[in-house]
């Protein structure tokens, strides 16, 4: 199957970029390791697995979301904060909501996912289709799936962490200071868990409370309302702060769960209709044995010195960890996207 240009990685980056080559009528497929788009980008029943949200001052999604007609809404952050000490000691009104100001999408983020694929040409895109070797050519690269498939473009775009792309066989192998350069660049959101349970109302706001909580007992260490802008389901969500290792047993670790969520919101919150865990560490997809410990700081992103003009300019990385200011954000998606759209407008070497 041949293509002028192969985006692998069918996250916002790599959709975005795929989209935008389409548009400009080049001749660009999309391969993508998942059953699904969109990447960490995640949304069940409108609530986000993954990412959620975006910030006044990224234009790039602010622009995207207003072109394909979809909808933001202010993170709700009105009400007390709780804050919970080592002890399970439990204190009103402490600090400020972290979150407030930021913006959600009505619906889930999973929407503009969706919204995007309906611009690329379905025969275009290729699902369930995990990359296991790319081999350079003489007029581009071949690149073969897991099922034994072969694509061949004159350039790729690897659309995914560098940690993932480490993984992936090379022919010719790429230089030493190449590969390492890759396992040196976190995986955004990799060694993280997120909890999200959901209630049939919002009895924390009933009782002042804005949802917004931090905590030092745990399992989770920071939760937010997570509701849709209107209507149910009500939800509150959490980053679990225990390493990825204490976190294989779920049925203790929803119990856990559920017994934190009573004594920082009462006993109503110990019993959600339904309580979600998408542990981000086992995505084999997403992270590496290097991002089993979660990130506590936001790296310093970009794409080095190092990892450009790989094979002539054939082989192009892209992804949120390769932007330059945005990296790690949704604005950092779109940023890489942009970049990457501009290299492969350049004749290769």
């Amino acid at each position: 199957m041949k293509s002028e240009i192969l985006v692998i990685g069918g996250g916002l980056s790599g959709l975005s970029l795929a989209r935008q080559l389409h548009a400009a009528g080049r001749d660009v497929r999309l391969g993508e390791a998942r059953d699904r788009l969109g990447g960490r980008i995640l949304s069940e029943d409108g609530l986000d697995l993954g990412p959620a949200w975006f910030w006044p001052g990224q234009p790039r999604i602010a622009a995207l979301i207003s072109r394909l007609g979809l909808r933001r809404f202010d993170q709700y952050g009105t009400g007390a904060l709780t804050f919970e000490d080592e002890q399970g000691r439990i204190e009103r009104g402490r600090g400020f909501a972290s979150m407030e100001g930021s913006w959600r999408l009505e619906g889930g983020l999973g929407r503009l996912i969706e919204a995007l694929s309906h611009e690329l040409p379905q025969d275009r895109i290729h699902l369930a289709t995990p990359v296991t070797r790319l081999t350079k050519t003489a007029r581009g690269v071949e690149v073969v799936t897991q099922a034994g498939e072969a694509f061949h473009a004159e350039r790729v775009v690897l659309a995914l962490p560098p940690r993932l792309a480490r993984g992936l066989g090379f022919a010719p192998a790429l230089p030493p200071a190449v590969l390492q350069a890759m396992d040196a660049i976190p995986t955004w959101m990799a060694g993280q868990a997120k909890a999200i349970a959901t209630y049939e109302r919002p009895f924390w706001r009933e009782a002042g409370l804005s949802g917004d909580a931090m905590s030092r007992r745990g399992p989770m260490v920071e939760i937010h309302d997570a509701s849709p802008a209107d209507g149910g389901p009500f939800a509150l969500f959490g980053f679990i702060g225990i390493v990825p290792a204490a976190r294989r047993d779920m049925n203790g670790l929803k119990d856990a769960l559920r017994s934190q969520l009573g004594r920082l919101f009462g006993p109503e919150a110990a019993a959600p209709s339904r309580l979600i865990v998408k542990d981000w560490a086992f995505d084999r997809f997403t992270a590496t044995e290097h991002d089993q410990r979660p990130l506590y700081t936001h790296p310093h992103y970009g794409l080095p010195r190092t990892l450009t003009g790989i094979w002539d300019d054939r082989l192009i990385l892209s992804g949120t960890e390769t932007a330059p200011r945005f990296g790690g954000y949704l604005e950092g998606a779109l940023e890489a996207a942009e970049i990457a759209l501009a290299l492969t407008a350049r004749e290769p070497v």
